[in-house]
């Protein structure tokens, strides 16, 4: 496995694998690996021949208040973990390689940034979209893998990729769970012990509302009220919002006609946690 921190260095070694008729596959992250972010790699080889895993803890998708400082970083124990799995090469470049000096350029996407997310964090997906797409430009990748646990960074992603005209395939992989169901997150481990018992509740909530929605509910102010309910039970969750959306441009509605998607982002003390489930009729 090699490990390379420069742009001109990666982009030499894309170009490489080009030439000789490879496919290469990009699996973006902020560290602090965890066995969700295993199965993105796994994932990435089904699409590609060689994988490229970024580690960069990305300061301007974090807001005033959040949890940048905070966010857990170990990047010897993540190299350790990719090369178990014969990852090709760990991308981890320092601040000034990825945003060097009189860098000025912000890549935005507007609309699908406005909700969810978006709402109650500014600036966060301008900072998401524009790493993504120097990433892009770095790794040279044919394909690029993402989880589905972050819908809205998804459809983003894929927005911004085919607004942009760029020639890489955007790829959702399931969101990979605990015993529990909770969501594997790195801010995981942010949680104390009673927050992490309370934090089951996510999910909970949203397999009841998918069993409510299966079982005849169509309302959509019904099932968000009960899944708000749920979670507020939770002394230590606060919950940020709960909504249900149109999978394609993530505008409310008022009922699931065919399919939608649950959507929730609830804060603890240290550690803010989204999930979302697919809901559908039939």
């Amino acid at each position: 496995m090699q490990r390379i921190e420069r742009v001109r260095e990666l982009q030499a070694w894309s170009d490489g694998v080009r030439a000789a008729g490879g496919r290469v596959a990009l699996v973006p992250t902020m560290g602090a690996l965890h066995p969700g972010h295993l199965s993105l790699v796994r994932h990435a080889y089904r699409c590609a021949d060689r994988v490229i895993v970024s580690i960069f803890v990305n300061p301007t998708q974090f807001g005033a208040g959040e949890d940048f400082s905070f966010y857990p970083r170990d990047l010897e124990r993540d190299c350790e973990l990719l090369r178990e799995l014969g990852t090709d090469v760990v991308f981890a470049p320092p601040v000034k390689e990825v945003y060097p000096e009189g860098w000025s350029t912000w890549v935005e996407v507007e609309g699908l940034t406005g909700g969810l997310c978006g709402r109650n964090r500014p600036g966060h997906f301008r900072g998401v979209t524009t790493v993504v797409a120097r990433l892009f430009h770095a790794a040279k990748p044919h394909v690029a893998v993402f989880g589905e646990k972050d819908y809205q960074q998804l459809a983003v992603i894929r927005r911004m990729a085919r607004d942009l005209l760029l020639d890489v395939e955007i790829e959702g992989a399931p969101t990979v769970r605990e015993p529990d169901g909770l969501a594997m997150s790195s801010r995981n481990r942010n949680l104390s012990e009673e927050e992490r018992l309370q934090a089951r509740a996510l999910h909970a909530a949203l397999r009841e509302a998918a069993l409510s929605v299966r079982a005849g509910e169509r309302r959509s102010a019904v099932l968000i009220e009960s899944v708000r309910r749920q979670i507020a039970e939770q002394p230590a969750a606060c919950v940020d919002y709960v909504e249900i959306v149109d999978p394609d441009t993530l505008d409310p509605v008022a009922s699931i006609v065919r399919r939608a998607v649950l959507a929730v982002a609830v804060r603890f003390p240290k550690a803010r946690l989204i999930d979302n489930a697919l809901l559908e009729t039939a």
